[in-house]
């Protein structure tokens, strides 16, 4: 791997444009000043390889519709109309995922690691930061896998265009309105969560924010101060609404029944989320060259890794090597069914490791890496990109 270390942003302006999540609790800073050096080839093998992800897992996602294999991605049944639902309808829009991969450096054949399609965070840094950096260090600000923000716009405006055109975004649009949330005292999320409202007001829309808290649910929709909102956007884990919101997750689908509210993402992206539909893709597509071998029980003669269906931070997540464990994370978690997918060596340099993640709206559409040690987690740092050929 091949860095350019540039000056890094100032503290002072990420507090100005309201990121406050910069420096870890040990005092080291959360965004690398060193940029990955990507070349052009591989920027575009990534954007590739996302594109043809996302149709395997609609496939996927298809076979466990068809055939009531819920059970196996532990899909809280309280959802499983909401997901058959909002799969049957094209109004529920899929906005935007990151998907998680392994390679696709110095000639490392790209793997799929996990698909975060439901809630995806590093938004933030990934649309803003690693531009700005390249900005702040007078370096071309094109020269990055990385037109998230456009891409974004475009899709808000496919909510009501529901077509890959959206020129004629203005003469459909009727006023529709957005409502996004986040949960109170997380900063990370809200300003996410505010980053994707600001985008969808520069699309068109009319929008606003309310803390999940804050919100007004009924049969009749979703409302904020008895006005109400067409469409709702959640930073909110549907299995989270799911388990410890078991009466919003029925409201929520009786008005998707009574077609009172769109929510976004949409319920089906669970399926997508559930690390289940790994096994369900392998099965699929056995021996795909961009997929781990992934079953629901260890894999015999393989180094593997085992994963809660649903985590986050590298919770729960053990690495298991000839039969012995290397490497172990203890998390909340530990009741989730498991999947064991083939272990396989992320990017690395100087024993830190390096996760891409791409981000896809509609498309694929940016680049950015998340920093760590053998298992990724909370400590993980963010290393932006700049294409690169020497």
């Amino acid at each position: 791997m091949k860095f350019l270390r540039l000056e890094k942003l100032k503290k002072d302006y990420l507090e100005s444009i309201g990121f406050s999540w910069h420096t870890d609790e040990d005092g080291s800073d959360y965004i690398d000043n060193k940029l990955v050096c990507v070349k052009e080839n591989e920027a575009n093998a990534y954007y590739e390889a996302v594109n043809e992800l996302y149709d395997m897992f609609i496939a996927a996602a298809q076979e466990v519709i068809d055939k009531n294999r819920f059970d196996e991605l532990g899909i809280p049944f309280n959802l499983i109309d909401a997901i058959k639902m909002s799969w049957e309808n094209e109004v529920h829009w899929h906005l935007y995922g990151r998907f998680d991969l392994a390679g696709g450096l110095d000639g490392k054949a790209i793997k799929l690691i996990e698909f975060n399609a439901d809630t995806p965070t590093a938004l933030f840094e990934s649309a803003i930061l690693q531009w700005a950096i390249l900005k702040q260090n007078k370096r071309d600000e094109s020269s990055q896998f990385n037109s998230i923000y456009e891409c974004l716009m475009d899709n808000f405006k496919r909510l009501v265009t529901l077509d890959e055109n959206v020129e004629n975004f203005d003469e459909v649009y009727e006023g529709w309105k957005i409502l996004f949330s986040s949960i109170a005292g997380n900063k990370e999320e809200e300003m996410t969560t505010k980053l994707l409202e600001h985008i969808a007001k520069e699309a068109g829309f009319v929008t606003n924010f309310s803390y999940v808290d804050e919100v007004e649910f009924s049969e009749e929709g979703i409302f904020k101060n008895g006005e109400n909102y067409e469409y709702w956007f959640k930073l909110i884990p549907w299995e989270d609404i799911a388990i410890e919101e078991g009466e919003l997750a029925m409201l929520l689908t009786q008005m998707m029944r009574n077609q009172k509210a769109i929510i976004l993402n949409p319920a089906y992206t669970l399926l997508f989320q559930s690390k289940g539909i790994l096994k369900i893709l392998w099965e699929l597509y056995p021996n795909h060259p961009l997929l781990l071998e992934t079953k629901d029980k260890p894999l015999e003669g393989k180094s593997y890794v085992k994963k809660p269906v649903f985590g986050r931070e590298g919770a729960n997540i053990s690495v298991v090597k000839e039969g012995k464990i290397l490497h172990e994370n203890i998390g909340p978690y530990a009741n989730n069914a498991f999947i064991y997918q083939e272990y396989t060596e992320l990017n690395s340099y100087e024993n830190e490791y390096y996760q891409a993640g791409v981000f896809f709206a509609y498309e694929g559409c940016g680049l950015g890496f998340r920093k760590g040690g053998l298992i990724l987690d909370n400590s993980s740092k963010f290393v932006g990109h700049i294409i690169k050929e020497d």
